[in-house]
């Protein structure tokens, strides 16, 4: 417990309206003891050793008491003291004078230097109360201020002894925000050492530290750390109350780099993300340098990180398609903030119009088309399958035969791994857009179509953060206090950070030779029960306790588990460790085309039957789960 808790615990049990009443009267009978000895300086010794002084004491007392009870001005609060209580005060300094004149002229002891005594206690007694109230009021503010900053000051400990952890201490070292106390290393320690004049810790010995020292947090500098000890310390700062602290990785950085004090609270990201990525830079820089992009669905999730990445590599011309008018306005905003001197222009459009998608082409030629232009949420597409048709799979159509057109040199798609062996409308549709893309990449590459576009696919899983995603929604179910819905304890997902995916969109775009689907390595699969468990423990509740979990059933279309995207018997290796060449089968161009065109057709039609059988035709690993389209799979 630090010193000013100590300081607040005394005031608080001490210092009530007895203790204060006690205090005034040691000063009354004080103030009338110096009186008394002023008296016997001007008057000789004779009245502060004999009768008339027992007199004068004995009198002050039963006066101050009286006047103390009467007026009650120990009862008041002091740090509130008015002018009125200063009144008060008066008040009741002069009832008690007047009291204890009125006793010695009882017992006949009045004379001429007895007024100019009553007066010096009149005075004296005024200024020793106001006196202690003052340095009471001084006090207090004293340490209010030393709380406030004691309380916007945390105290913490730091995990590990690292060059990193060591480099966060240095910068700490001068910060109003953090005070940083010592090091906690996992490694057993058969003394106590000293680094950079901070102690470290045992393990064995935290929780008694934390109470000996009155920790508020724990820090962490990397991602790994905090994952590797998630069960550990982190745990540990959950079932404490301590805030568990992260230094953000270099993603988080602004351009100027100023990040505030450089740490920030653990997120749920940090402890689902991966050892950082890395990327080629100057193989991606030189594939994007001086190219106009265009990037569809660009106020997206994915589109707008691609933005923010593809103008560290000094592309030209930057072209924001997108039918999303606020997020495009408020996207528009940020990247004028951010990036004054980039070239970019937003394009209010839909990839479902062609008449629109052939004008921003036509007018800024675009070399590199990343097309992100999706709808990506499950139920929903379950329940509006035309549309989802029509943006997925006609849309991408568009995109991909303007690219022919114009002459594009690559166009990218951001494609899913609910692509893979489908179970629901959407994944089906993106795998059809997939199949148009490989289609028509393989036409031109054989030279059955005329044109030089080459196109790229890229599948990864579910990006944490994104717009609609399961992060977002348990954040706002925990804000309100819960339940957090969880559709089965036992559904498990794959799970990426939107940067981290975009990287290996760009690394991928860069490493293709021709017409490729590429595969992110996804990592471990997630289960959703835990990702809540541990977000609701983040938030500084207790799971099913403060806040309880829902179990809600799987929705349509979905499934317990994702489609591992990397393994050796559905992938090739290429020279980056997390992204590998998908073994996807091939179609012929002539045949996917008349097949394209009339899913269109029926799907702007509205028939909802013909379009998801033709589907199923089309991509026969289509099989339809916890669907009202089960029944057209025995079909």
């Amino acid at each position: 417990m630090s010193v000013f808790n100590k300081i607040a615990r005394y005031f608080n049990k001490f210092l009530n309206a007895g203790v204060i009443f006690v205090m005034d009267t040691v000063l009354s009978l004080l103030a009338s003891l110096l009186a008394l000895l002023l008296l016997g300086y001007f008057r000789g010794t004779t009245y502060t050793t004999g009768h008339f002084a027992l007199i004068w004491i004995l009198s002050s007392l039963a006066a101050t008491l009286a006047a103390k009870l009467i007026f009650k001005s120990h009862q008041l609060i002091i740090r509130h003291t008015t002018f009125n209580d200063m009144i008060r005060f008066v008040i009741e300094t002069f009832s008690k004078v007047l009291l204890m004149g009125l006793v010695i002229y009882l017992f006949k002891q009045l004379f001429s230097g007895v007024f100019f005594a009553l007066l010096a206690d009149f005075f004296l007694t005024i200024f020793l109360l106001l006196a202690l109230r003052l340095l009471m009021i001084s006090g207090y503010e004293f340490y209010k201020n030393k709380r406030k900053e004691e309380k916007n000051t945390l105290r913490v400990l730091v995990y590990r002894t690292s060059d990193k952890s060591l480099a966060a201490v240095m910068r700490l070292k001068n910060s109003k925000h953090y005070k940083i106390l010592g090091f906690i290393s996992s490694q057993k320690q058969t003394k106590q050492m000293i680094l950079l004049d901070l102690p470290i810790y045992d393990y064995s010995e935290v929780e008694q530290v934390v109470q000996d020292l009155s920790i508020d947090a724990i820090l962490f500098t990397t991602d790994r750390d905090a994952q590797y000890q998630r069960d550990r310390l982190v745990r540990f700062c959950y079932d404490h109350k301590l805030r568990p602290l992260i230094i953000p990785s270099i993603d988080e950085v602004p351009e100027d780099g100023n990040l505030k004090s450089g740490v920030r609270k653990l997120r749920i990201e940090d402890l689902l993300g991966r050892e950082e990525i890395k990327i080629e830079m100057d193989k991606i820089t030189a594939t994007f340098q001086g190219k106009v992009v265009m990037v569809t669905g660009a106020a997206g999730s994915i589109g707008s990180e691609l933005c923010r990445q593809l103008v560290n590599f000094n592309v030209s011309r930057l072209i924001l398609f997108d039918n999303a008018e606020t997020p495009m306005h408020n996207f528009r905003l940020e990247m004028e903030e951010k990036y004054p001197e980039q070239d970019f222009v937003p394009v209010i459009g839909d990839v479902r119009h062609q008449q629109r998608l052939d004008f921003a082409f036509r007018k800024y030629k675009p070399q590199v088309v990343f097309h992100a232009a999706a709808y990506k949420h499950v139920p929903l597409m379950e329940e509006n399958p035309c549309e989802a048709v029509q943006v997925n799979v006609f849309g991408t159509h568009n995109v991909a035969d303007k690219c022919i057109e114009y002459g594009v040199e690559k166009m990218v798609m951001i494609s899913t791994d609910k692509a893979v062996n489908p179970t629901n409308i959407m994944g089906c549709t993106k795998r059809l857009a997939e199949i148009y893309i490989q289609s028509l990449g393989l036409a031109v590459e054989s030279g059955k179509k005329v044109g030089k576009t080459t196109f790229v696919t890229t599948r990864f899983g579910n990006v944490l953060g994104s717009n609609g995603s399961v992060i977002p929604r348990f954040a706002e179910q925990i804000a309100k206090g819960g339940p957090v819905t969880v559709t089965h304890p036992e559904i498990t997902r794959f799970f990426m950070t939107i940067p981290e995916a975009c990287r290996l969109v760009m690394e991928a775009v860069a490493l293709s030779t021709g017409t490729q689907i590429f595969a992110f390595d996804m990592g471990e699969q997630v289960k959703i029960d835990n990702l809540a468990r541990h977000m609701i423990e983040l938030a500084g509740y207790k799971p099913d306790v403060d806040i309880k979990i829902e179990y809600t059933g799987l929705r349509p279309g979905e499934k317990l588990y994702e489609e591992v995207l990397s393994n050796s018997e559905n992938t090739i290796e290429t020279e980056h460790k997390s992204i590998f060449i998908a073994k996807a089968r091939k179609y012929e161009y002539e045949d996917v085309l008349p097949d394209i065109l009339e899913l269109e057709d029926l799907s702007v039609k509205v028939n909802i039957p013909d379009m998801v059988v033709k589907m199923k035709q089309i991509v026969p690993e289509y099989i339809s789960n916890n669907s009202v389209f089960e029944q057209y799979d025995k079909a």
